[in-house]
């Protein structure tokens, strides 16, 4: 079997799996996912979902949707970075990953798989090198090999090395290693932001390619 054919077959292998289990894991979590909509719209007022633009596989937008954790920005009141804004409910919720919960649906529609290269700002599209922008040749994962390696404390050349690695290396073993390693990290909450930032710095570019 050639090397395309094996992708082809990798790929839908990948895609039932991603609905079914994100599937399972959407209405499991629902009774969860109610009493987090709850503490939102209680502490952060509504809308208790968060969505915004984000490039998808080939770079295709599509509406990414999670929970609410940041406070809206008002700067006259001097709430306006994502530290002032962050409030100890979206926090926790980052840590443990909740906000994530409703990401699934975009696991089931076909925006996203559970596991690919994070999906960033759409503004970051002509700021990447051509190889990180290799990024883009799979869908994006609810968790990814950047993830499981550091998650926000690495640097942004570091999470697109990972990325890069992934893409070029993808399998179904290695994704159920990064699913397995992903409980994992969110059990010890390791990488929830860059070190001294809220959330982790805005990525300028680069002006060298990142290689796997």
């Amino acid at each position: 079997m050639n090397e395309r054919a094996v992708r082809v077959r990798y790929d839908m292998k990948k895609r039932v799996f991603d609905v079914l289990v994100a599937l399972a894991l959407y209405i499991l979590s629902l009774p969860i996912q109610a009493v987090v909509a709850v503490a939102v719209a209680v502490r952060l007022g509504r809308p208790v979902l968060f969505r915004q633009p984000r490039p998808g596989l080939h770079g295709d937008v599509f509406t990414m949707v999670k929970f609410r954790t940041m406070r809206p920005a008002a700067v006259d009141e001097g709430v306006s970075s994502d530290a002032a804004r962050l409030t100890s409910l979206g926090r926790f919720l980052r840590a443990t990953s909740l906000d994530e919960l409703p990401t699934l649906s975009n696991v089931v529609k076909g925006d996203m798989s559970l596991v690919g290269p994070r999906p960033l700002l759409t503004s970051y599209l002509d700021r990447y090198s051509p190889e990180q922008a290799r990024r883009h040749e799979v869908r994006p994962g609810v968790t990814g090999l950047a993830q499981v390696n550091g998650r926000n404390a690495l640097s942004w050349e570091e999470k697109f090395a990972f990325d890069i690695d992934y893409v070029d290396n993808r399998s179904f073993k290695l994704d159920l290693q990064i699913l397995r390693a992903t409980v994992s990290s969110v059990l010890r909450r390791n990488g929830v932001s860059a070190v001294g930032q809220a959330t982790t710095t805005e990525f300028l570019g680069t002006t060298t390619d990142v290689t796997a």
